[in-house]
């Protein structure tokens, strides 16, 4: 099994990051404009006019510890999301994983990469001056 691992400090509160890993509504602001929350507690996250569509359902939600489990897609299938949220004075850090891959791929190096920007864009958000997502329905939002 092969893990994504990233840490960042946020100069925010716990819970004003935790709103944003947390849900479908704080997923829109850094991660991808095409989220939809289902009624059996699933979030879609939809890519490229949802040519990709990642479908994760919420395992824990703490102060501290969110955890989504993807269910869909050919490499993410079976995977956790992991955001550990601790403070540190008015900060907090945001410890993430995306663990239990099957293998350390192209795709995973490349998602790797992904997840280092995508960090960068929570911080962003919570800091008071987000970029918005960084998947526009159809293309990258650089």
């Amino acid at each position: 099994m092969a893990d994504i691992t990233h840490m960042i400090r946020i100069a925010a509160p716990v819970d004003r990051v935790g709103a944003l890993v947390g849900g479908a509504d704080g997923f829109t602001k850094w991660w991808a404009e095409d989220v939809t929350a289902k009624p059996d507690g699933t979030v879609s996250l939809g890519f490229f006019n949802r040519e990709t569509v990642y479908v994760l359902r919420l395992l824990e939600s703490g102060a501290n510890r969110i955890v989504w489990r993807c269910e869909s897609g050919h490499e993410w299938a079976g995977t956790d999301i992991r955001f550990d949220l601790t403070a540190d004075k008015a900060a907090t850090v945001l410890r993430f994983a995306h663990a239990n891959w099957r293998a350390a791929t192209d795709f995973f190096t490349s998602c790797n990469t992904t997840w280092g920007e995508l960090m960068f864009r929570i911080a962003a958000d919570a800091e008071g001056h987000g970029r918005g997502p960084l998947f526009k329905r159809n293309a990258l939002g650089y």
